[in-house]
């Protein structure tokens, strides 16, 4: 009764494969269903109005349903993906995030989309949907989210940023011909965003750190990626923000 009343066509699960080449963007775009987005391999960067993701396969974004949102990839991106028919939330499970996809859960979401779809009233696919929404609501939140400005200024430099996070630019000189100022563009980060504008684009970095480790790629190359041409000065940046060593972080991921 539950499954059917929350979803009429009696599917309350659908699980979707893709593979889109690099580049392609799926606009922004909203539906009554939430959203479990996922890749295998690739990368992808998902974004809403008010933050954005960037995520390798051992990550995965949730996006309950009524969100906008738009998903872009960077390299061939393999999507597998789930939908949830809407229900009562789940404690966890209200608001987009980052999550980590342990084994068990990657192999459910690849389980699902062989399936294609959960059908309510079967006993296996209920006991397959349970145990889904439990690992998605008890999932340890990834630390990836960058919130975005709403300032059509700031949201433009944002946007250069998140495009070359390993630029040598200073701020300052990114800044020129931004149609704003670096004092206001400063100023703009920190009251939008809640973040200085430096410590925006060195979390931007970091998300694009994550994105070369979770690859395999050494740590020196590593820091290469996120603008640091130092690696021990990477390393103390990037512990302050994760709490361990890139090193440490390459054992842990799933």
């Amino acid at each position: 009764m539950r499954q059917t009343a929350r979803d009429p066509d009696g599917f309350p699960v659908r699980g979707l494969a893709g593979t889109y080449r690099d580049g392609h963007v799926l606009d922004r775009h909203t539906h009554p269903w939430a959203q479990l987005v996922y890749a295998v391999s690739g990368v992808m960067r998902v974004a809403t109005p008010g933050a954005t993701w960037l995520t390798p396969p051992t990550r995965a974004i949730w996006v309950p349903g009524g969100t906008p949102h738009e998903i872009a990839m960077r390299g061939a991106v393999a999507m597998r993906t789930l939908y949830l028919a809407p229900s009562g939330e789940a404690p966890g499970l209200s608001a987009c995030r980052a999550i980590e996809v342990q084994p068990l859960l990657r192999e459910l979401i690849l389980h699902i989309v062989r399936i294609g779809m959960l059908q309510a009233g079967n006993p296996a696919h209920e006991r397959i949907e349970a145990l889904l929404v439990e690992l998605l609501a008890a999932a340890e939140t990834a630390p990836l989210e960058l919130p975005l400005p709403s300032d059509p200024r700031a949201a433009g430099f944002a946007e250069r940023l998140l495009a070359d996070p390993a630029a040598e630019a200073s701020l300052s000189e990114m800044a020129r011909g931004s149609g704003a100022s670096l004092r206001t563009l400063q100023r703009l980060f920190q009251a939008e965003t809640g973040l200085s504008l430096e410590a925006w684009r060195g979390r931007a970095r970091m998300q694009q750190a994550v994105v070369s480790l979770s690859a395999g790629a050494p740590v020196t190359e590593a820091a290469l990626d996120a603008g640091y041409q130092s690696a021990s000065a990477f390393i103390a940046a990037f512990k302050k923000t994760f709490g361990v060593t890139p090193a440490r972080y390459r054992t842990r991921t799933p």
